[in-house]
């Protein structure tokens, strides 16, 4: 039998029908949402082609395989899920805050592609409850834009100077420090591990790292 003589309009203007929904929503989530706040690109990059990668694979396996008249499940959803959620990425350890958007975003995704039985309009409205709530959450929490920083001068991370180390990382820096904690010391090399929070419209002015890692800092001891 010819394969591309097989007609599958149905299943494809479904599948059409589905993935603009899945990508304006996932769209609506990364670019203003998201990246609006943190402007970082790395992330972008991978929550917009993660979510259309989900998108495919899940939709082929339950409407492609269930053509083929192979035993399907939702086990395979849960499987998919059981694959990401062990999944780790080979580099610096992504905040939460990312990984909250990377696993709101496959969820999203998965949704879209196996909700046959529910209509178009619950689908919209589903993704619209979502989508509400990221915008309330980040509304109201209003989180902070915050570096994690090796400082060298441990003398000043007493309580009673903590006024004239805000003032020190603020001209070192240049950003609106507001708050400090005070993390690991070391009084052998002299140097403290600061968070340092500041006011800022977008995330990622200083660096994009989150946290120093062994190479950073054996490139310190050097």
């Amino acid at each position: 039998m010819d394969i591309f003589s097989i007609t599958t309009s149905e299943v494809f203007l479904t599948m059409l029908v589905r993935f603009v929904v899945s990508v304006l929503v996932n769209w609506v989530i990364v670019d203003r949402l998201y990246f609006s706040r943190c402007r970082r690109r790395d992330f972008y990059f991978t929550f917009t082609l993660t979510s259309i990668a989900v998108f495919f694979l899940v939709f082929f396996m339950i409407f492609v395989l269930e053509d083929l008249k192979t035993k399907t499940s939702i086990g395979i959803g849960i499987g998919l899920f059981g694959i990401f959620s062990i999944m780790r990425y080979r580099t610096d350890t992504m905040p939460v805050r990312e990984m909250t958007y990377l696993f709101v975003i496959i969820a999203l995704s998965v949704v879209n592609a196996i909700a046959a039985s529910v209509t178009l309009l619950e689908l919209l409205l589903i993704n619209l409850i979502v989508v509400l709530a990221i915008w309330l959450c980040e509304k109201k929490l209003k989180i902070k834009a915050a570096k994690l920083v090796q400082y060298d001068r441990i003398d000043m991370i007493v309580p009673e100077k903590r006024d004239d180390l805000i003032a020190d990382l603020r001209q070192r820096l240049g950003l609106q420090v507001t708050y400090v904690e005070v993390g690991a010391v070391d009084f052998l090399k002299d140097m403290a591990v600061l968070k340092v929070y500041y006011d800022a419209p977008i995330h990622g002015s200083v660096s994009d790292k989150q946290k120093l890692t062994q190479s950073d800092l054996k490139g310190m001891d050097q």
